[in-house]
């Protein structure tokens, strides 16, 4: 399934993409895409569903995230070796893991705000798993066990407040906005192989980042497994897993986002994002 929060912002329904494309609506069966709507049992129970006999939703209203009401958005860096070479990171023996604050989830194609003061916005294309079930010191065997379903996740940062402000990655990664998310989540049972999944991301029309998820350093399942050792991962949280090379701040000379830049990007099977840089 393909399931998606459509509507005016804090007024999203819950919705799904049927096999041709069309957006139905699913208000009459959950109140909103919430961790335990992605719960087995709750996705077993839409998957029942006839989607021909769900109401059609005309138009193409925006989408917001496909996930709301979470705990926390995990993400993992420099999980992608030509990317930590490009930054002039050495290739970890470990994952790397920082928090973005729930604040910045966004929709897919919302705009992106450049926040004041911001000398060094980023972008990232990135594949993120949505938990189902609640994991806590979970196997790699079992990793995916735990999980609801992938989207596309643009994790944007502000270079300058990531390293050269004193503080941890998560005061470059947090603003409003910086975790657009979508346009839907595909269940897990749609994606045979997750660690086979080209990427791409484009600034204004131009080819800037392309990849695939085989070149991990580290699986989707070891990321979830080794986050589940530090913290428990609930229903509904976002892991989202690193960006394959050509960040701006690895381009020589360095290229950063401006007021009025277009960003688009997409992973094979979960869709395409788009979003135009804002003042804050």
């Amino acid at each position: 399934m393909k399931l998606v929060r459509y509507g005016a912002k804090g007024e999203e329904k819950p919705g799904l993409i049927n096999q041709s494309g069309q957006l139905r609506d699913l208000s009459a069966h959950l109140k909103d895409l919430t961790g335990e709507a992605y719960s087995p049992e709750s996705l077993a129970r839409l998957a029942a569903l006839d989607p021909s006999k769900l109401p059609a939703v005309p138009g193409n209203p925006r989408l917001g995230a496909p996930v709301t009401g979470i705990s926390k958005f995990v993400a993992i860096g420099l999980n992608y070796s030509d990317h930590a070479k490009e930054t002039g990171n050495p290739i970890p023996s470990e994952p790397i893991f920082f928090l973005k604050a729930n604040t910045a989830l966004s929709g897919p194609n919302d705009t992106v705000e450049k926040p004041r003061g911001s000398t060094k916005l980023d972008w990232e294309v990135e594949i993120a798993a949505i938990i189902g079930t609640r994991a806590k010191y979970v196997s790699e065997a079992d990793a995916l066990n735990h999980v609801a379903g992938y989207c596309v996740c643009n994790d944007v940062s502000e270079r300058n407040f990531q390293i050269e402000r004193l503080g941890q990655w998560t005061k470059g990664k947090s603003h409003d906005t910086f975790g657009p998310l979508g346009p839907w989540l595909v269940t897990k049972d749609e994606i045979p192989n997750v660690q086979s999944l080209s990427m791409w991301l484009d600034v204004n029309g131009q080819r800037r980042q392309t990849g695939s998820t085989s070149t991990m350093i580290f699986s989707m399942a070891k990321c979830i497994s080794y986050v589940s050792q530090f913290m428990t991962l609930l229903p509904g949280d976002i892991v989202t897993t690193g960006t394959p090379p050509g960040v701006g701040t690895g381009m020589k000379p360095p290229q950063y986002l401006n007021v009025g830049d277009v960003v688009t990007l997409g992973i094979e099977s979960l869709g395409e994002q788009r979003q135009e840089i804002v003042a804050a």
